[in-house]
């Protein structure tokens, strides 16, 4: 339905708007205006049945836009960050940000959206061409651009058409919610999650490449073994999490070449077991020298001496590499007699 097919008597009152001078192109202005086109009324000008359809449209995107703001909240607040979903064609990916992408994606286009289909249906369309002025503006100008301002906030109906106006300022509210809840990872606190490991007197030190407990007669002079702690398998879903502070490299050597006393304690044998993980930026040390018993992190050539407590001799390294007690059970396998001491990996604000 066109504004041609309605009867003159119908369509809204013309305002006077200044058009701009229309002029007829000749030798000296072959560059004349035109004119604006006429006037062609909205189906929204027309009906007002038209126009609440438009409105509700509106509405229904702001209000799914606050919807979607709520899920941002929901989703940040109880998916875990390690989950993953098959996403097709994309594949696996995290469940988090999946879920907070689209919501958040959602909740900012159905503003926009909102916005742009209000302006385009229930907002005065009528052109208005305004002569150039100069840049300063004299008090009439300033008043002009008061009334047309006043004009405009009454042809957008915002104080008449409450449905937008309250779905708008309710999607406008709770959109900056998501920002807010990013904050969330400023804290809590890690209390003593940092502090611990699945280590605990009694556990078996479990070889990470043959998935087998190990045996003192297992780890030679001069070897370098990497370990876990029984019952940690790689299906677990916790299983990155705890590895990443449990990983134990395992070192045998002479007990004469031992020089720290607790680090000749603390071992059986000359085996000694310590952290895998560098206490610069929390590499995994895989570099082992068996004739100066140093180690080396491939990430930033931190370098402990296994032979001294595991200290730094080299590199940014902050501290020495945390030692972990062993023993031998009854049947004869290595076993933790504890936790490590100290936290491993690189340092945190609340190390103590």
């Amino acid at each position: 339905m066109s504004s041609q097919d309605i009867p003159e008597e119908n369509l809204p009152a013309e305002q006077d708007h200044a058009h701009g001078a229309v002029s007829v192109a000749d030798e000296e202005n072959p560059f004349a205006d035109p004119g604006l086109p006429p006037h062609e009324h909205r189906i929204q000008d027309i009906d007002e049945r038209a126009a609440k359809r438009s409105e509700r449209a509106v509405a229904l995107l702001f209000t799914v836009s606050m919807l979607a703001t709520l899920g941002f909240i929901v989703s940040y607040v109880t998916i875990p960050h390690d989950r993953a979903i098959f996403v097709f064609p994309i594949g696996h990916i995290s469940a988090l940000n999946f879920a907070l992408g689209m919501t958040l994606g959602v909740a900012l286009f159905c503003i926009g959206a909102g916005a742009v289909h209000w302006a385009r249906t229930l907002m005065s369309d009528v052109e208005v061409a305004d002569e150039r002025h100069p840049i300063e503006a004299p008090p009439e100008v300033r008043a002009k651009v008061h009334a047309d301002f006043r004009e405009g906030a009454k042809e957008s109906g915002l104080g008449r058409r409450k449905l937008i106006r309250n779905t708008m300022l309710g999607a406008l509210t709770l959109v900056p919610l998501s920002g807010v809840m990013l904050l969330r990872d400023l804290g809590p606190l890690p209390d003593s999650k940092l502090r611990h490991t699945l280590w605990a007197k009694g556990k078996l030190l479990v070889n990470m490449n043959t998935n087998q407990p190990l045996r003192p007669e297992d780890v030679q002079v001069g070897s370098l073994t990497f370990a876990k702690p029984e019952g940690l398998e790689e299906t677990s879903e916790e299983f990155q999490t705890e590895i990443a502070k449990a990983a134990l490299m395992i070192v045998r050597l002479q007990p004469d070449n031992i020089k720290d006393k607790r680090e000749l304690d603390w071992s059986h044998e000359g085996i000694v077991a310590y952290s895998k993980i560098c206490t610069h930026v929390g590499c995994p040390i895989s570099l082992y020298e068996q004739q100066t018993h140093h180690v080396l992190c491939p990430c930033h050539q931190s370098t402990f001496d296994l032979s001294d407590g595991a200290r730094v001799i080299f590199g940014p390294a902050g501290h020495a590499l945390p030692q972990l007690r062993i023993g031998v059970n009854d049947e004869g396998y290595l076993q933790a007699l504890g936790d490590f001491e100290e936290p491993v990996g690189p340092a945190f604000w609340e190390r103590g």
